[in-house]
């Protein structure tokens, strides 16, 4: 499948509070704290039309409190993820329309999950964590990092319009062409951030 790569649209952050409206109704007795992440989070930066959203609940014994309510709102919930990833809870949103009943609500490891269908539809990826976990704050450095440091950003860009290029398997795959530089940077962005904005 091919990854399209679009220019920086200003719309993103304004689709980012819709989606983080609907979270906040719809996980409202967990308290989130809701964050833009990802390349649409960073203004001026290329990136794929998806919003990127990290969600932050108060301790990781609540993770699995979030799979129902997510799931009766149409969420597609990765379950086979939570092997490589065990305190973090994954899910897509869908556009809206009838594609959704193409897909399960549930995907685990003894199921075959079409990627490139679901991709086609994808509106969002949800990124649950304990608020204040290092991969919550992880993300969070690395998008201001990215947004102090315009050059990286533009560096960051050529690559993904390059991998856009290729014809991957699946999105992982794509990910996978980003390792490297992203395991570098984000390396970078943590030390910058805890320097910059110390927390007590």
């Amino acid at each position: 499948m091919k990854i399209k790569i679009e220019t920086y649209n200003p719309e993103w952050p304004t689709q980012f509070q819709h989606i983080a409206n609907d979270l906040k109704r719809i996980l409202t007795t967990l308290n989130p704290t809701i964050e833009h992440i990802g390349s649409t989070s960073v203004p001026g930066l290329d990136a794929k039309p998806i919003i990127d959203v990290a969600v932050g609940i108060a301790t990781s014994s609540l993770l699995d409190a979030t799979i129902e309510p997510m799931t009766q709102q149409g969420y597609i919930y990765y379950e086979v993820y939570n092997t490589g990833m065990p305190f973090r809870r994954y899910y897509v949103g869908l556009t809206p329309g009838d594609h959704r009943n193409k897909f399960k609500s549930v995907y685990t490891a003894a199921d075959e999950i079409p990627h490139a269908e679901i991709h086609k539809y994808t509106h969002t990826h949800i990124h649950i964590w304990e608020s204040g976990s290092s991969e919550y704050l992880r993300h969070i450095a690395f998008r201001e990092y990215l947004r102090a440091h315009p050059e990286i950003a533009a560096q960051y860009a050529q690559l993904k319009h390059q991998l856009s290029l290729t014809d991957w398997n699946d999105g992982n795959a794509y990910n996978g062409g980003k390792n490297d530089f992203i395991q570098k940077e984000e390396a970078k962005a943590v030390v910058w951030y805890n320097q910059t904005f110390p927390r007590l």
